[in-house]
């Protein structure tokens, strides 16, 4: 029996302790459940307890102008819990040093009854709540002046005053609550708004006026904590701030507390200017400043009870977690949460527009591609059925109603078959013998031979019509193509420059500002659009004054020795405005330059040449010169020539690929019209960072480069653009050095020694005679001499382009600065 026990009892016990085990788990999920309530409802019990504190506020001895005004703005804001503000509201007046629950209770049902009424005509906004909080104060105040016991003026115009203020503080509670509640979608708050802030916190404050811990002030302690709170979130100007506010309205609710507006105010102020210390020196600033004022104005029982109350102030501060005051400071102006936050939101922007482009980008290449398998597949019918089609079409009209049908299409299948091959074969080579010179075995085989020799002529015609209008919708399907690829092309690249831009470049900026200043110079503000080699781009804002040029002599100098490269001016906004900073953009300085001159003439001295010329900047560091040379003469030539190079000057400029670019003017001029038109193009491209040059000719003469005594002719063998589909476009690669001479001319410069000259030495002759380096200059001395080989008598229309590449040499050099460290750029997106 024993044993049994002893094997029974510990067994009970482990059940036991199982039980207690779920008990406590059950609890603690009770618990859990509770808390999680609690945070949901947060912002409820919040808004409740402001509530109560605010029915109790009294200020000027007898004035309550909080009440209705905090229950209108909830109305329209927290539908679903009026009726427990309300109820606070009316508590907390119960509780106030002056109790009015019964005027509060009144001036709320007033206002309700308002707003009802309002409701039934769908009239009731937000913009009206001040309005009729005046209208209720006034009416439920002026019953009470009149039932009471004495008429007089000074009560009439409390009762004005009272309600003027609660026109005020509705104006204020709808700016304060939503910025208390954290329901505002803006990611930066106005000066107004955190000054309507300042003014509900107090108010909430005022309704603890009387409260004594310990023989402290409970309003005393709050007014500190949350001075130390904004100083330490917005620095000195925010702390400051936050005590003339909570000062003044203090003052209001106790005559006593007049100097609490200059102690609390003089307090934010050393506080905020401590705050890069942390929370132990904003508090010191804050003891500090208390202490002092309280020493003058005060006794020695005032200076102990205040610096208690300063001590439990800091202490309420040690104990807020890190994370709510950077979430305060991040909807403060000026702070560098707030900066920080707007290049996160920046950024994200960036991010996401980014990938949208991206993914036009990728559609655009999915309907590129489907054009193109449209084509492929298009081009890939088989002829043989084409033919098919075009023999049952000539087999139907001649065939039909022959009496031989049977015997030449079933027993004479092939033989049949071959005989018609042989006429179609005469009919493309539009040869059609007459009816006495059709071949023997022909007629004698047809009894019809004219007869399909004329419908096969006239079915063939048609064919030719339906082929070339397939053929225009095939050149439109690769011209959509093309043009769909370079988009997509365009989109993709604007992608990666939007992920490069987006990178955080604030630490690089707060780099640049403080070698700034350690110059002596003061700039309002750093922008940094991109830091990438070869292709910076920084706007400084700045207030010098004029006559010193600092941003060409000291910070351009300055930024290239903290970036490693040359940094130039590129551009110098002045201010619209009296009083706004100057905007300056600079950028990398471009390591060549280029300097131009044309020439030209219209053949016979016309007006209107038909050669046309551009030379462009592109915009991405390179530079573009192009000559165009249409078709014949006159202004149908002009036309064609210079759609051409309009055209490609866009497409280049908006970043679509050089050959890309070519054949999509080709396709263009392909399609545009049904004329034979076209044009030649001579293209350069010069790379100004590196001098690297490309060289495009479509059916256009040779250009020449004269680098000292030597001049290196550069050629390409393809048609002009207009006349084929497929297009052969050339490239020629050059590297260029300082001081080369491009010539570029069109075919009436180059064809003008004639057929009996070779071309080629004739013009590397007279290029290499001339004396003159300016390409201006050399420009019209070539044509001078091409109008005089020709005794003065214009042959052709006649355009020469001169480009000279030159080293490029900065107007101010850099200089090494001490202590000024190179900066580290970030990597580029890929």
């Amino acid at each position: 029996m024993e044993k049994e026990n002893a094997v029974v009892l510990p067994g009970v016990k482990r059940t036991g302790l199982a039980r207690a085990m779920m008990q406590k788990g059950r609890e603690w999920a009770a618990a859990r459940r509770f808390i999680q309530v609690i945070l949901a409802k947060k912002w409820t019990f919040l808004l409740v307890g402001v509530a109560f504190l605010l029915g109790r506020a009294v200020i000027l001895e007898s004035l309550m102008p909080f009440a209705i005004a905090y229950f209108a703005v909830i109305y329209f804001m927290r539908r679903d819990i009026y009726p427990w503000v309300a109820i606070s509201l009316v508590a907390g007046s119960w509780l106030a040093a002056d109790p009015a629950p019964m005027w509060i209770a009144m001036e709320i049902a007033v206002l309700f009854l308002f707003l009802k009424g309002l409701e039934a005509y769908e009239r009731a906004e937000l913009s009206s709540a001040p309005i009729l909080v005046f209208a209720s104060t006034i009416l439920v105040q002026m019953f009470s002046v009149f039932i009471g016991d004495e008429l007089s003026w000074y009560n009439f115009m409390l009762v004005v005053v009272e309600a003027a203020l609660g026109f005020v503080l509705t104006l204020v509670f709808i700016q304060a609550i939503p910025v208390l509640t954290m329901t505002k979608k803006s990611a930066s708050l106005k000066n107004e708004e955190i000054i309507c802030l300042m003014i509900l916190l107090a108010s909430v404050m005022t309704g603890a006026v009387g409260w004594v811990f310990y023989g402290l002030s409970a309003e005393h302690v709050m007014s500190r904590y949350m001075l130390l709170l904004f100083a330490l979130a917005g620095g000195a100007p925010l702390g400051a701030s936050v005590g003339v506010v909570a000062g003044l309205i203090l003052s209001l609710a106790d005559f006593g507390a007049v100097v609490q507006m200059s102690l609390l105010a003089f307090a934010g102020l050393l506080a905020g200017l401590l705050r890069d210390g942390g929370k132990m020196a904003a508090a010191f600033g804050m003891l500090l400043g208390t202490s002092i004022l309280s020493i003058y104005v005060g006794s020695q029982a005032d200076v102990m009870s205040s610096t208690w109350e300063s001590v439990a102030a800091a202490t309420l501060l040690m104990m807020t977690p890190r994370s709510m005051i950077r979430t305060i400071s991040r909807y403060v102006p000026g702070t560098n949460e707030h900066a920080k936050s707007q290049h996160d939101y920046a950024k994200r922007v960036r991010e996401v527009t980014a990938d949208r482009v991206s993914q036009y980008s990728e559609v655009f290449k999915q309907l590129a591609r489907s054009f193109g398998q449209l084509n492929s597949s298009a081009t890939t019918l088989n002829k043989e059925e084409e033919i098919g089609h075009f023999m049952n079409a000539v087999a139907e009209r001649s065939c039909a109603s022959c009496h031989r049908q049977n015997a030449c299409w079933e027993d004479k299948f092939f033989h049949t078959y071959k005989m018609m091959t042989d006429m179609m074969t005469v009919v493309e080579e539009d040869r059609i013998p007459s009816a006495k010179e059709i071949p023997r075995a022909w007629s004698a085989h047809c009894v019809k031979a004219s007869q399909v020799l004329t419908d096969m002529r006239q079915q063939y015609e048609l064919y030719q019509n339906n082929m070339h209008w397939k053929k225009q919708i095939f050149d439109s399907r690769g011209l959509v193509a093309d043009q769909l690829q370079g988009v997509s092309q365009v989109m993709e690249d604007l992608a990666k420059e939007i992920k490069r831009e987006g990178q955080t470049l604030h630490l690089q900026e707060e780099q640049i500002r403080e070698a700034v200043e350690g110059l002596g110079l003061s700039v309002q503000g750093i922008d940094i659009v991109s830091l990438e080699e070869g292709n910076v781009d920084i706007e400084v804002y700045h207030s010098f004054g004029q006559g010193y040029d600092e941003c060409r002599k000291i910070i351009a100098p300055l930024l290239s020795d903290i970036l490693g490269e040359h940094i130039a001016v590129k551009s110098e906004i002045p201010p619209s405005r009296n009083g706004e900073p100057t905007l300056v953009a600079f950028g990398s300085a471009k390591q060549y330059e280029v300097e131009t001159g044309i020439a030209g003439a219209a053949k016979g001295g016309d007006l209107l040449s038909g050669d046309s010329f551009s030379m462009v900047e592109l915009g991405n560091g390179k530079f573009a010169v192009a000559i165009s040379d249409g078709m014949g003469n006159g202004e149908r030539a002009r036309q064609e020539s210079s759609a051409a190079l309009s055209i490609l000057q866009q497409l280049l400029q908006s970043g679509m690929d050089e050959k890309l670019a070519v054949k999509s003017v080709n396709s263009v001029l392909l399609l545009r019209s049904s004329d034979e038109v076209f044009a030649t193009v001579d293209l350069a491209i010069v790379d100004l960072y590196t001098a690297q040059t490309t060289f495009m000719k479509i059916g256009s003469t040779p250009s020449f480069i004269k680098r000292g005594n030597e001049v290196i002719p550069i050629t390409a063998n393809n048609l002009p653009i207009g006349i084929l589909q497929d297009i052969d476009v050339d490239f020629v690669s050059m590297q260029m050095q300082s001081g080369d001479t491009l010539v570029m001319m069109s075919d009436g410069i180059y064809d003008a020694p004639g057929l009996a000259v070779n071309k080629e030495l004739w013009m590397k002759r007279i290029i290499s005679e001339l004396a003159t380096d300016d390409p201006q200059e050399m420009a019209d001395a070539l044509l001078e001499k091409v109008v005089r080989h020709h005794n003065g008598e214009i042959v052709d229309d006649m355009t020469v382009l001169v480009a000279r590449i030159d080293k490029h040499l900065p107007e101010w050099a850099s200089f090494r600065f001490p202590g000024v460290t190179r900066m580290e750029r970030p990597r580029t997106v890929s």
